[in-house]
């Protein structure tokens, strides 16, 4: 068993190194979502995209389309939930952002984004898809957050601890020495 999955292990790890040896792009999407409320009743969702070309050759024809989001359930404010680029060089970074308004209540599973581009060395569209989002609870009850009040902290904590220092040397001045009583016994 241990012996047929080290073999698959390296079976894995030589595709890898082919792969990453040949010279083509490799399209890496990671999808993040923030939900905000701007006033009650009302939820906003931004999305952003973000793409990273890890391969060594530049991808042509870059294609971002993130149709996950029902019409009957979302609006769009701002942005297009689809962007076209004409090249996306190795090594770099592109972001994609829009923004929705929620229609209805509910739970709402997102399916990744659809990321297409094209190769020189092939005829074909390659297909990349980017991460999963967590379900999310669109204006859904949410029980307030008990937060640290760091600024209370910031306001009172001197006070706090000077008044501490204090009545540490209050107690220490007024509080009978136990060494000095078994001094003045054995003086006796």
């Amino acid at each position: 068993m241990a012996r047929s999955l080290a073999l698959v292990a390296l079976l894995l790890l030589g595709l890898a190194a082919a792969a990453s040896a040949s010279d083509a792009p490799f399209v890496v999407a990671h999808k993040k979502v923030s939900l905000s409320r701007p006033k009650p009743g009302v939820e906003r969702v931004a999305v952003s995209l973000d793409l990273y070309n890890q391969g060594s050759a530049t991808a042509y024809d870059v294609t971002i389309n993130d149709d996950s989001w029902p019409a009957d359930a979302f609006e769009l404010i701002t942005g297009e939930k689809s962007k076209t680029l004409e090249r996306l060089d190795p090594g770099s970074t592109v972001s994609h952002t829009f923004v929705l308004e929620t229609k209805t209540q509910g739970r709402f599973q997102g399916s990744p984004a659809v990321i297409k581009y094209r190769v020189p060395t092939k005829t074909a569209l390659q297909e990349a898809y980017s991460t999963p989002i967590f379900p999310l609870d669109v204006l859904a009850e949410r029980p307030p957050e008990k937060k640290f009040e760091w600024r209370l902290v910031a306001k009172y904590g001197s006070l706090v601890s000077v008044v501490s220092f204090v009545g540490v040397f209050i107690y220490l001045v007024a509080s009978p020495s136990k060494s000095g009583s078994k001094a003045s016994k054995k003086r006796r």
